[in-house]
């Protein structure tokens, strides 16, 4: 069970890099809620 804990975390912790690298350097939600590639591209790591 251990390692599949680990595993999942290592999961998260990619899609987090992802999320990031996916928005901006200066992230504003409302430009953000407006890109709807942006947001598809992020929910679907989520």
């Amino acid at each position: 069970m251990e390692d599949e804990i680990k595993t999942w975390l290592e999961d998260i912790k990619q899609a987090i890099s992802e999320i990031n690298d996916f928005l901006p350097d200066q992230k504003d939600f409302f430009q953000f809620k407006k890109d709807l590639k942006t947001k598809r591209a992020i929910e679907g790591n989520v």
